[in-house]
């Protein structure tokens, strides 16, 4: 750009809205980053993360469900839990997207894309007794304990320690602890009187 091009240019403080263009990066494309690591770890690991993040954004969104629509005599600690719950997942979704990106592929991010590929079983838009809140949210955790750990496994045979890292102190320790959590609601035991008699 010459100088007598430059001073023809004008600014205007209006927003440049509407505007389109190309993708810059295909959802399924790894880009080159300069981390040590092959394209090809980089994509099966960047893919194996897509799904994982597709689940746990799926699993996020069902503790927030959860959380509006329980009810009953133990509302308030569910209530509570729940939504403790799904800030954890919200901080695991945005270190499973950003490892993505970091591997030089494309996040998974809108809803849409991530109903059309989680294999969490969809909930209805009703509310249910929570029993069956709770069944679900340990289904969707075994869901994703599962990819994560076999995850785990690929990456640490590929030398994707970033990756095994993420999956194992993050993904896994996280979701083990909320199970724990949850799964303890579900024990049936008696509430004020002991059952059968005690041994001295």
């Amino acid at each position: 750009m010459t100088t007598s091009t430059r001073a023809k240019v004008t600014r205007n403080a209006a927003p440049l809205t509407g505007q389109r263009a190309r993708e810059i990066q295909a959802f399924g494309s790894v880009v080159s980053m300069p981390i040590a690591l092959a394209e090809d770890t980089r994509r099966a690991s960047a893919d194996n993360l897509n799904q994982l993040l597709a689940d746990t954004i799926t699993l996020r969104d069902l503790y927030k469900k959860h959380h509006w629509q329980v009810s009953g005599p133990t509302f308030y600690p569910l209530h509570l839990l729940f939504d403790k719950h799904f800030n954890e997942q919200n901080d695991l979704v945005d270190l499973i997207g950003e490892r993505i990106m970091l591997l030089g592929g494309v996040s998974v991010a809108m809803s849409a894309d991530v109903a059309e590929m989680t294999l969490v079983p969809r909930p209805p838009r009703g509310r249910e007794e929570v029993p069956v809140q709770i069944s679900r949210l340990l289904h969707a955790h075994e869901i994703v304990l599962k990819e994560a750990r076999g995850m785990a496994r690929r990456a640490a045979e590929e030398g994707d320690d970033g990756t095994n890292d993420l999956l194992v102190s993050s993904v896994i320790r996280t979701n083990e602890m909320q199970v724990w959590f949850v799964a303890e609601h579900l024990v049936d035991g008696p509430l004020v009187h002991a059952d059968g008699q005690a041994t001295e």
